[in-house]
């Protein structure tokens, strides 16, 4: 049999140590919100593949659409030969993308790749070069995508230069003191001291940040955005690639602030574990673009698009938006019950089942305690439970579960974590 240890070992010798991972367990099967190892020990898995597995690992819906169309063939190449399942999915998404506007829709394969093309896009579209994104915010580890992401370390440490044009402003964080206030002050001396908004063909921006935090944007903020954007014509992306299909309790996490946005990059659940990622947008933007500027060889994968049109189905006929909603209900009791416990959860936020809390010293935000976090994820591992750590600072535990998970399983999970942070939490002021 080989080991999770065995495997370790060539993973190190084999592959880069820049490919990091947040466990050091190798996963030989997995069946809706549960992974076994290649030693057979049991794990729940709160992380979902990084929001990936909305609908949970296997679902046989998604498992018989795959095999029909690779019944079918597996790759013609769209830009060659197009398919069915790629223009049936794309209408879907135009229909259900939030707005009034007609849509439509490319698919590529990688979020990345989303965010890349939407800001070719936007740039065709406007005219424009320069691009306004947030800190703390996420968006890929390409150039452009590394340009626009608000956080250095891990990921734009040593890599640049990057892109030119690329502007960022504070993302709105009560819980750190910067106020939806501030945000437009900051985006107002922008526009007055470096970039005039002529300039600016999009303004990208996250519903609720991923790698950032999971902060979500305070109520106004993306309506404000919105009017800014349309006083200076600016292209608006909504960098929905953690956030939809489902995650928030809405498919798409926009749909809370009532708005339309000129343009939605999709990806993660999109195709359930398959990798297709998209970019929907106002029609009159997304033609823009001349024939040939778009697409790519693997691009809209007929297998990923079979697997998308399955997810629709499964969020609809499972009701998973609703189900989101009461996995965050559970974690936010959780939580607080834990925090009263404690000194060491500073913050509780829930959007859906897009959750986190925020680990710190002696309740205050203004220490943040990474040691501690990354402790408790690695002792969860330990105990069979697998989660995710994010933050600039390295001190938020995030939930992910897959949103099909059961209400006791998850609790039983909640149940092993409470216990790893209140004995963690005692030894740490036992030390101090």
């Amino acid at each position: 049999m080989t080991t999770n240890k065995e495997l370790l070992a060539i993973r190190e010798s084999e592959t880069p140590r820049g490919l990091g991972t947040q466990t050091t367990v190798f996963a030989d099967k997995a069946s809706n919100a549960e992974i076994w190892d290649v030693e057979g020990k049991r794990y729940i898995d709160l992380a979902a593949g990084i929001a990936v597995t909305n609908t949970g690992h296997n679902h046989p819906k998604i498992i018989a659409a795959v095999e029909t169309q690779l019944g079918r063939y597996s790759h013609t190449c769209f830009q060659v030969t197009p398919y069915d399942v790629y223009v049936e999915l794309a209408g879907r998404l135009n229909k259900l993308a939030p707005g009034p506007t007609p849509k439509k829709t490319i698919f590529l394969t990688t979020g990345a790749e989303a965010v890349e093309n939407a800001v070719k896009i936007a740039r065709k579209h406007t005219g424009r070069s320069a691009v306004i994104a947030f800190s703390g915010a996420f968006h890929g580890r390409t150039m452009m995508c590394m340009a626009l992401t608000g956080k250095v370390v891990p990921y734009k440490a040593g890599f640049g230069p990057f892109p030119a044009e690329v502007f960022h402003v504070p993302y709105p964080i009560d819980y750190h003191g910067i106020s939806t206030e501030d945000s437009f002050a900051a985006l107002d001396k922008l526009f007055t001291s470096d970039l005039e908004p002529s300039r600016v063909a999009a303004m990208i921006v996250e519903p609720v940040q991923g790698e950032g935090g999971f902060y979500p944007a305070p109520p106004g903020f993306l309506e404000k955005l919105r009017e800014i954007c349309d006083t200076h014509g600016i292209v608006m992306i909504v960098d929905e690639i953690q956030t939809g299909f489902g995650r928030t309790g809405r498919l798409f996490a926009v749909e809370y602030a009532g708005i339309e946005p000129d343009i939605v990059t999709v990806a993660k659940s999109l195709a359930g574990g398959f990798p297709l990622s998209g970019v929907i947008g106002k029609a009159d933007i997304m033609d823009s673009v001349d024939p040939g500027g778009l697409g790519g060889t693997y691009a809209g994968s007929p297998l990923g698009c079979a697997a998308g049109l399955a997810v629709l189905d499964i969020i609809e006929e499972e009701q998973l938006c609703d189900k989101a909603v009461a996995i965050g209900e559970q974690i936010r009791c959780w939580a607080e019950q834990v925090q009263a416990d404690t000194d060491c959860i500073g913050d509780i936020r829930v959007t859906g089942a897009m959750c986190a809390i925020e680990i710190v010293a002696d309740n205050d935000a203004d220490h943040p305690d990474a040691e501690l976090t990354k402790a408790i994820a690695a002792e969860a591992t330990r105990q069979g439970v697998v989660l995710l750590t994010c933050g600039v600072r390295g001190n938020v535990i995030r939930f992910l579960p897959p949103l099909t998970i059961g209400e006791k399983l998850l609790a039983e999970a909640l149940d092993t974590l409470g216990g790893i942070i209140r004995d963690l939490a005692g030894d740490v002021r036992k030390a101090s």
